[in-house]
C-alpha cells in the first residue's frame, strides 16, 4: 500500500550548491522532505543518505550528539556527487521533540540515551523506515549506496525492496559531551562507529 504522495517540488539553492526539494505528504499528514542533486532516476548505486530530524542538534546546535554535524557531511557529500538526501520527520529516534527533552533530563540523572527511552516506556529506537523506503522507490532508485553507520537502517529499508550495494561511513569527532551517546550508539545500537583516534 502506498503511504505516501508527492506534494510539492522546487529548487533549493544551498552553501553547498543547488538542490531539488520534494515534500512527501503521508496519509495522517505528516510531511518528509528529499533533497536531489543531479538526475538519479533511473540511476543505479545512487548516494543517499536517510536522516531522522533532530532539531537541538541541527537548529541548535547541541553538543549531545552527532545529528547536525552527519547531516552537513552528508549535504557535502551529496553536493558533490549526486544523489538524494532523504529528511525523514522522525525527531528523537521517533519518540517525538518532547519525549526527546524527557529522556535528555533522564540522561542528566546519569542513564544512557537507550535506558532514557526504555524508561519512558519506548523501544531503544522507534523509527521505522517504510515511508523512506517508498520515497526513495517513487524518486525511481532501486540501487543505492548508503551513508550510514546504523545497520537497523539497512535492513529497514532493504526490506522493502532496494538493494543496497555499499554502506559509507559517516564519522563525527568525538568529544567531552557525546562520547557516551556515541558509545551507546555503538555498544547497545550496533552502530557500526570508529571511536578510535577521533577526540578533539
Amino acid at each position: 500500500m502506498k503511504l505516501i504522495e508527492k506534494k510539492a517540488t522546487a529548487k533549493l539553492p544551498t552553501k553547498y550548491g543547488e538542490f531539488i526539494v520534494h515534500v512527501y505528504e503521508t496519509k495522517n499528514k505528516e510531511q518528509h522532505v528529499a533533497l536531489v542533486k543531479g538526475d538519479v532516476k533511473g540511476k543505479e548505486n545512487v548516494l543517499v543518505r536517510v536522516h531522522s530530524e533532530c532539531l537541538t542538534g541541527e537548529v541548535f546546535h547541541s553538543l549531545r550528539c552527532d545529528c547536525g554535524e552527519q547531516l552537513e557531511i552528508a549535504l557535502q557529500m551529496i553536493a558533490k556527487e549526486g544523489g538524494v538526501l532523504l529528511y525523514l520527520r522522525q525527531e528523537g529516534r521517533g519518540i517525538g521533540l518532547l519525549n526527546k527533552i524527557k529522556a535528555y533530563a533522564l540522561q542528566e540523572q546519569g542513564i544512557d540515551t537507550v535506558e532514557a527511552n526504555e524508561r519512558l516506556g519506548f523501544r531503544a529506537d522507534e523509527r521505522d523506515y517504510t515511508i523512506g523506503a517508498q520515497i526513495l522507490a517513487d524518486l525511481g532508485l532501486t540501487t543505492i549506496r548508503i551513508i550510514t553507520n546504523n545497520p537497523r537502517k539497512i535492513e529497514g529499508l532493504e526490506k522493502y525492496g532496494l538493494k543496497i550495494v555499499e554502506r559509507i561511513p559517516i564519522t563525527v569527532p568525538l568529544t567531552e559531551e557525546n562520547k557516551k551517546y556515541l558509545e551507546t550508539k555503538k555498544r547497545k545500537l550496533g552502530h557500526m562507529i570508529d571511536l578510535k583516534g577521533i577526540v578533539r
